[in-house]
Protein backbone atom coordinates (compact mmCIF):
# COMPACT_ATOMS: atom_id res chain seq x y z
CA UNK A 1 0.00 0.00 0.00
CA UNK A 2 1.28 3.44 -0.70
CA UNK A 3 0.90 6.38 1.18
CA UNK A 4 0.90 9.91 0.63
CA UNK A 5 1.18 12.05 4.38
CA UNK A 6 -0.13 15.73 3.25
CA UNK A 7 0.85 18.58 5.54
CA UNK A 8 -0.38 21.96 5.20
CA UNK A 9 -0.35 24.93 7.08
CA UNK A 10 1.91 28.66 7.37
CA UNK A 11 4.85 27.79 9.65
CA UNK A 12 5.81 31.25 10.19
CA UNK A 13 2.09 31.48 12.05
CA UNK A 14 2.72 29.79 15.29
CA UNK A 15 -0.02 27.13 15.80
CA UNK A 16 -1.02 26.82 12.00
CA UNK A 17 2.46 25.16 11.26
CA UNK A 18 1.49 22.27 13.44
CA UNK A 19 1.49 19.99 10.76
CA UNK A 20 4.84 20.20 9.90
CA UNK A 21 5.99 19.04 12.86
CA UNK A 22 3.76 16.40 12.99
CA UNK A 23 5.85 15.58 10.13
CA UNK A 24 9.04 16.09 11.20
CA UNK A 25 8.31 13.83 14.03
CA UNK A 26 6.86 11.23 11.74
CA UNK A 27 10.12 11.31 9.98
CA UNK A 28 11.92 10.79 12.84
CA UNK A 29 9.44 7.51 13.82
CA UNK A 30 10.03 6.33 10.55
CA UNK A 31 13.74 6.74 10.87
CA UNK A 32 14.85 9.35 9.02
CA UNK A 33 14.68 13.51 9.22
CA UNK A 34 13.11 16.30 7.75
CA UNK A 35 14.87 19.93 8.54
CA UNK A 36 13.66 22.51 10.81
CA UNK A 37 12.03 24.13 7.80
CA UNK A 38 9.99 23.24 5.02
CA UNK A 39 12.23 25.61 3.41
CA UNK A 40 15.09 23.51 3.02
CA UNK A 41 13.26 20.34 2.30
CA UNK A 42 9.48 19.96 1.46
CA UNK A 43 9.20 16.20 0.85
CA UNK A 44 10.48 12.72 1.54
CA UNK A 45 10.27 9.28 0.62
CA UNK A 46 10.39 6.46 2.77
CA UNK A 47 9.78 3.06 1.94
CA UNK A 48 6.14 3.76 0.39
CA UNK A 49 5.39 6.32 2.51
CA UNK A 50 5.19 9.70 0.97
CA UNK A 51 5.37 12.47 3.25
CA UNK A 52 5.10 16.36 1.60
CA UNK A 53 4.48 19.47 3.08
CA UNK A 54 2.40 22.45 1.64
CA UNK A 55 1.38 26.08 2.27
CA UNK A 56 -2.20 25.08 1.39
CA UNK A 57 -4.26 22.45 -0.60
CA UNK A 58 -4.12 23.31 -4.35
CA UNK A 59 -6.32 21.19 -6.97
CA UNK A 60 -3.43 20.13 -8.53
CA UNK A 61 -2.23 17.70 -5.72
CA UNK A 62 -5.55 15.77 -6.57
CA UNK A 63 -3.68 13.96 -9.80
CA UNK A 64 -1.14 13.13 -7.73
CA UNK A 65 -4.02 10.57 -5.69
CA UNK A 66 -3.60 8.43 -8.49
CA UNK A 67 -0.48 6.84 -7.18
CA UNK A 68 -1.59 6.50 -3.76
CA UNK A 69 -4.32 3.69 -1.87
CA UNK A 70 -4.43 5.96 1.18
CA UNK A 71 -4.10 10.06 1.87
CA UNK A 72 -3.43 11.56 4.88
CA UNK A 73 -4.43 15.03 5.41
CA UNK A 74 -2.72 16.70 8.52
CA UNK A 75 -4.12 20.56 9.16
CA UNK A 76 -4.69 22.71 12.14
CA UNK A 77 -7.98 24.31 13.53
CA UNK A 78 -8.69 26.88 15.55
CA UNK A 79 -11.30 25.36 17.80
CA UNK A 80 -14.14 25.30 15.79
CA UNK A 81 -13.85 21.48 16.29
CA UNK A 82 -14.18 20.64 20.08
CA UNK A 83 -11.48 17.83 19.91
CA UNK A 84 -8.28 18.98 20.54
CA UNK A 85 -7.14 15.73 18.02
CA UNK A 86 -9.76 15.41 15.51
CA UNK A 87 -9.69 12.46 13.28
CA UNK A 88 -12.33 12.01 10.34
CA UNK A 89 -12.05 9.54 7.45
CA UNK A 90 -13.20 11.32 4.61
CA UNK A 91 -15.51 10.36 1.48
CA UNK A 92 -14.85 12.83 -1.87
CA UNK A 93 -17.65 14.94 -1.52
CA UNK A 94 -17.21 19.09 -3.42
CA UNK A 95 -17.91 21.50 -0.25
CA UNK A 96 -18.03 25.17 -1.52
CA UNK A 97 -15.84 27.59 1.15
CA UNK A 98 -16.56 30.48 1.99
CA UNK A 99 -12.72 31.61 1.70
CA UNK A 100 -12.36 31.72 -2.15
CA UNK A 101 -9.05 30.15 -1.49
CA UNK A 102 -9.78 27.29 0.74
CA UNK A 103 -9.48 23.95 -0.56
CA UNK A 104 -11.08 21.63 2.00
CA UNK A 105 -9.52 17.64 1.75
CA UNK A 106 -12.89 16.03 0.73
CA UNK A 107 -13.28 18.11 -2.02
CA UNK A 108 -9.54 17.60 -3.12
CA UNK A 109 -11.13 13.95 -2.92
CA UNK A 110 -13.87 14.93 -5.41
CA UNK A 111 -11.36 16.83 -7.89
CA UNK A 112 -9.34 13.02 -7.97
CA UNK A 113 -12.35 11.12 -8.31
CA UNK A 114 -13.30 13.26 -11.37
CA UNK A 115 -10.12 12.76 -12.43
CA UNK A 116 -9.58 9.18 -12.22
CA UNK A 117 -12.89 7.90 -11.48
CA UNK A 118 -11.34 6.72 -8.09
CA UNK A 119 -9.44 8.17 -5.05
CA UNK A 120 -7.55 6.46 -1.84
CA UNK A 121 -8.76 5.92 0.99
CA UNK A 122 -8.31 9.44 3.32
CA UNK A 123 -7.48 10.30 6.39
CA UNK A 124 -8.17 13.86 7.99
CA UNK A 125 -5.67 14.97 11.37
CA UNK A 126 -6.70 17.69 12.45
CA UNK A 127 -4.95 19.50 15.98
CA UNK A 128 -6.57 22.25 17.74
CA UNK A 129 -3.72 25.30 17.14
CA UNK A 130 -4.70 27.85 20.48
CA UNK A 131 -1.43 30.73 19.30
CA UNK A 132 -1.63 32.46 15.61
CA UNK A 133 1.21 34.92 15.93
CA UNK A 134 4.01 35.63 14.12
CA UNK A 135 6.18 32.91 15.52
CA UNK A 136 7.33 29.36 13.99
CA UNK A 137 7.63 27.89 17.27
CA UNK A 138 4.11 26.08 18.52
CA UNK A 139 2.55 26.78 21.71
CA UNK A 140 3.20 24.92 24.39
CA UNK A 141 -0.39 23.38 24.75
CA UNK A 142 -0.42 22.61 20.75
CA UNK A 143 3.12 20.95 20.90
CA UNK A 144 2.29 18.46 23.42
CA UNK A 145 -0.62 17.49 20.92
CA UNK A 146 2.45 16.56 18.25
CA UNK A 147 3.22 12.80 18.91
CA UNK A 148 -0.48 12.17 19.88
CA UNK A 149 -1.24 12.98 16.33
CA UNK A 150 2.02 10.69 14.90
CA UNK A 151 0.57 8.02 16.99
CA UNK A 152 -2.73 8.18 15.54
CA UNK A 153 -1.35 8.56 11.95
CA UNK A 154 0.86 5.39 12.18
CA UNK A 155 -1.85 3.26 13.89
CA UNK A 156 -4.34 4.02 10.68
CA UNK A 157 -1.54 3.78 7.61
CA UNK A 158 -0.82 0.10 9.85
Amino acid sequence: MRALVLAYGNTDRQDDGVAWHILRELAQQLGTFLPLSPAEECEKEIGNIHLRYMLQLIPEVADDFKQYDRVVFIDAHTGHIKDDLYLENLTPVYQPSPLTHHLTPASCLAIAEALHHSAPQALLVSVRGYEFGFSSTLSENCARLVPVAVRAILEWLG
